[in-house]
């Protein structure tokens, strides 16, 4: 095992031909830990063996992404490969936290988010927002929370090729501390969210056109029980948010309504509580706030072991 730091100033820790940075190191420990909660938990775990046999699966094909990614020659294809394996791994962590949420808890505590915004709003606000539900506002707000998916990557790229792979590697470690974050509140305090909750209260039905199906599909497709709080849609459009106004201005208020009116989408379409959303913003903030010294020990750790580079 070396360290070293590669030409592109992002530190990799180094097993043969398998080169690993900070937010591979994210993706790897979030995969042991949830494999040994779901082991340690087997009892309440639903089908604890296959979820351990696909975080393998995920790790295998980590490690052999980044073993390959070195290999392509091209600068461009080799970091759409990794753009890939990154954002498709934080896809996976979310969906791998789903059988652990009750390990702690045993049931969802929606009853105490309920009560909660009642004290402090004197409603509950996905109900009260349904008078404004028009399919005009329904359309731009499925557009704003489907966007997001996309967005996830595209934005990477932008980054790499504005400001270098440096800057994308930061998006893509500050983005793994968010959704882990998240996946570390859904155990500690799981939520169902009111479309699984709740969904016999809601009178208003969502008409709208192409995104509101695109939303709807997700809805029944994407989403499982749980995964509200904190909500990773806010999370993560806050980092991406962010780090647009650090790296590249212009994205930042390209993206302004598209964000600002994602926070509302995620309780407009029934998908979060109001205080998954504000939950969510304040944990990508804690990301924000942790990233910079996490990465420092580990480009200390990188600089105090650096392998002899060719001259």
């Amino acid at each position: 095992m070396t360290m070293r730091r590669p030409t592109d100033d992002t530190a990799r820790l180094v097993f043969g031909r398998v080169e690993l940075r900070a937010a591979d190191g994210v993706i790897l420990a979030s995969l042991a830990v949830f494999s040994l909660m779901a082991v340690g938990g087997r009892a309440v775990v639903e089908g604890w063996p296959l979820l351990v046999a696909r975080n393998l699966c995920v790790c295998a094909a980590v490690l052999i992404s980044t073993a390959v990614t070195p290999w392509i020659r091209r600068p461009l294809l080799a970091f759409l490969l990794r753009t890939a394996t990154v954002t498709l791994s934080y896809a996976y962590l979310f969906s791998a936290v789903a059988g652990l949420q009750l390990i702690l808890h045993g049931r969802f505590r929606d009853d105490l988010v309920l009560a909660f915004e009642m004290w402090l709003f004197g409603v509950q606000p996905t109900l009260w927002i349904e008078r404004f539900i028009t399919p005009s506002l329904t359309e731009w707000m499925m557009f704003c929370y489907v966007i997001y998916i996309p967005l996830y990557p595209v934005l990477c790229v932008i980054l790499w090729i504005k400001r270098g792979e440096a800057a994308a590697e930061e998006y893509f470690f500050t983005l793994g501390l968010a959704n882990v974050l998240c996946d570390v509140g859904f155990i500690l305090f799981p939520v169902a969210s009111p479309m699984y909750w709740m969904p016999d209260q809601y009178r208003v039905p969502f008409h709208g056109w192409v995104f509101t199906w695109a939303g709807e599909l997700i809805r029944t497709r994407a989403h499982f029980v749980g995964g509200s709080l904190p909500s990773p849609h806010a999370a993560a459009a806050t980092v991406m948010w962010f780090m647009a106004w650090k790296y590249y201005r212009k994205a930042f208020w390209v993206l302004a309504p598209v964000i600002l009116s994602l926070y509302v989408s995620t309780f407009y379409g029934r998908y979060h509580y109001v205080t998954d959303a504000i939950l969510g913003i304040a944990t990508a903030w804690l990301a924000l706030i942790v990233a910079p010294p996490l990465q420092r020990a580990w480009d200390r750790l990188a600089g105090s072991r650096l392998a002899p580079t060719d001259p």
